[in-house]
Formats: C-alpha cells, structure tokens, sequence
C-alpha cells in the first residue's frame, strides 16, 4: 500500500527541522556577509549561492552528533593562467583565519568551515566568462529558496526570488522569465589542489536537472531521493560509500518519470537498481556514473568495487521488502514493513489494523502541481 499520509509524517520527520534550516541561514547567510564585506576579498568576488541537497531540496536531517551542511560556491575573478589552485585558495586563508580561527580546514577542492551549530564548504571558482557574470549576480542564482520553495525557478535574469517580489514590475519580469528560454550556463571551474589543476563543476545544472527531474516524476522524486538516504542512513554504517550527492544521482538516474507516490519510486528505483547492476556486480566491478553537465566527471570515482557490491546487496534486500509493503493489501502489515525498511521514524500502523485495499489513499482533487504541498 502506498500509505500516503504515513509517508507525508514519515518525511516530515525526516526533513530538517526548522530550527535546523534557520542554524542552516545564519550560518550561511554570516559567511556570505562576512565575505562580500572585506576588504581584501571584495575586488576578486563576482558572486556567491548555494548548491548541494540544501537548494536541491534533497536534504534529510542529520542522525547523532552529525550537523546539519550547506555548501557555498564562490565566483571569482580570478585567472587560472594567473593563480594556480593552491595560490587561490591560499588567498582566502586569512580571512578564515579572522573570522574562523580554528575551525576550519583544508580540503582538496574546498574549505570545511566547523560550527557548533552547522558545517560550511567553501568553494571558489576561477572567473568565468564577461557574459557568464549577469546571470551569475541575478536570483536565480544567488536566491536562498530551494526548487520546492521556489517552484517556478527558473535560469533566467529576470526570474526573482519570493522575497524581491513587492516591485511593480515583478509580473512583468516573472512573465518574461517564464516565456523566455532558460540560459545556459557553462560549467563553473573549481580548484583541485590535490591535482594540481583547475576542474569543471556545473552545480546549477545540477539544480535545474533535479527540477525538471521532480516535474516528471509529479513532484515526488526530490522525496524518493530523501526516502532513499535516510533508508541507507538508518539501517547501515558500512560501507560508508555511495552517500550524498552519488547517491542521490544514481536515484536520479533509476527513479521512473511518472510516478504517482513517493511508495511507488521508492520501490520502482531500488528494483531498477538492482535489475541495471547485476552483472556488473556478479563481475566484481562497478559502474561509472556521469555528472550533470559535465559528464566526464564521474561521480563514482572514489566508490571502490568492493564497497559498490556490498551496497548492491543492501538494495538488493531493501527492494525486496519495499515490494512487499507495496503490494500488501493490508493496512498494518504494509506500514510495519514500511517501517522495517525506514525504521522507527517510520509511523506505527493504528491500532485497529487490517484495513484492506485503499487505505491511506485520499483520490486527488485536481491537477497535480509540483511542490504544492499535494504530494508527500
């Protein structure tokens, strides 16, 4: 059964609290500040926004003593013929120092910033293109809202966030951002100081795939990606690989357009998963996984076979059991085995029990629209 207000708790629980999201926006939105504010580092800045499950809307809260992260990309007008990666970053070294000292680290394509309340990762970039720096400055960019808060987002100057819309001629502007095409934007160049040389990365690519991605799928595929981490999360520890963004992407890339419940991709992406890796896994290896708008990066490089095979087998069951809470016809057999895939947050059946087919299934009203709060 597809339980779909068990489902609609269910990630409610496992979403980041509010108190989360605002630790989240002080923290991000203090950097940022602090940021645009020196002296020594507002002549090189172009721009600054989020990337990561935060914008994506793909983010499930953290277990134990983990926090909360958000990540932070940083345009620069800085030359790759000029500064080699190290010499890039070292030159926001002292800032960190001022503002950070002690709670920050080296990385090898960013900085981790460690609070007591959220974890930060500063990314810079090399300068892009002259044309590339409006679109890089607008709120399509630098807006805070995830694709779910902002559901007509679009990569266009004159889209605007919610909170810029009192201006009289924001219809005028939504309107044309909406009836004209999205730009597209070149991958952005980050530096790997481990390597040595100046990589690309395309987060807003990443952005506008998993919007489109959740339109196709009725607004429930940014939920299956959450369902899915926090099932991995919950159940085991090792290996720790894939998590996060690779695994996110390999639900993208095995989720099915057109689902009609988060219980349905739950199911249909981990026997999807299970079905494309067979062989592979049977053969000791591990697949490759491109990355959005740059897809000689593969997002699996670091997962190694062994770990690849070992998660395989967690899937592999976990579908099994997904499956049989789905076709279960009845109400408290299928929410305990729901709740044995997902575990405790997971909502205990009602008491009374034993409600047949239908249960937990209200019919829709009208038309699906994505993000509107119909979906779980």
């Amino acid at each position: 059964m597809i339980l779909k207000s068990d489902f609609e708790r269910f990630l409610r629980d496992i979403r980041p609290t509010q108190a989360m999201r605002a630790d989240l926006k002080t923290g991000h939105r203090t950097l940022r500040e602090r940021l645009n504010a020196d002296e020594n580092l507002k002549p090189i800045l172009v721009s600054d926004f989020l990337q990561g499950s935060y914008r994506r809307a793909t983010a499930v809260r953290p277990k134990g003593d983990t926090r909360s992260d958000v990540d932070i990309i940083v345009v620069t007008r800085l030359d790759e013929d000029e500064y080699t990666p190290s010499e890039a970053l070292d030159l926001f070294e002292p800032f960190l120092q001022k503002y950070y000292k002690g709670k920050w680290r080296r990385q090898g394509r960013s900085f981790g910033i460690e609070l007591s309340y959220v974890e930060l990762d500063l990314v810079i970039t090399s300068a892009p293109s002259e044309q590339e720096i409006g679109i890089l400055q607008s709120d399509a960019v630098t807006s805070d809202d995830d694709i779910v808060e902002a559901r007509d987002w679009r990569l266009h100057r004159s889209w605007l966030a919610p909170r810029n819309r009192f201006r009289d001629d924001a219809r005028l502007l939504l309107d044309e951002a909406g009836n004209e095409r999205e730009w597209r934007a070149q991958p952005l160049r980050i530096p790997d100081r481990e390597a040595g040389r100046w990589v690309d990365s395309h987060p807003l690519e990443q952005i506008r795939w998993t919007r489109d991605k959740n339109s196709r799928c009725n607004g429930h595929f940014v939920n299956v990606v959450k369902c899915i981490k926090w099932w991995r999360m919950e159940n085991y520890d090792e290996p720790k690989h894939p998590k996060g963004f690779p695994l996110e992407r390999l639900v993208g890339e095995h989720c099915p357009d057109g689902i009609e419940s988060v219980a349905e991709g739950v199911v249909r992406t981990m026997e999807a998963i299970v079905e494309a890796y067979a062989m592979i896994v049977r053969l000791g290896g591990k697949p490759p996984l491109p990355d959005y708008g740059v897809p000689s990066n593969d997002v699996f490089r670091r997962i190694t076979a062994a770990d690849f095979g070992a998660f395989y087998q967690q899937v592999k069951e976990g579908a099994e059991l997904a499956r049989k809470a789905l076709d279960s016809d009845d109400r408290t057999e299928s929410a305990n085995l729901w709740r044995e895939l997902f575990g405790p947050k997971f909502p205990k059946p009602p008491g009374n029990g034993g409600t047949k087919k239908g249960a937990g299934f209200t019919p829709p009203t009208g038309p699906a629209v994505p993000g509107s709060g119909r979906f779980a």
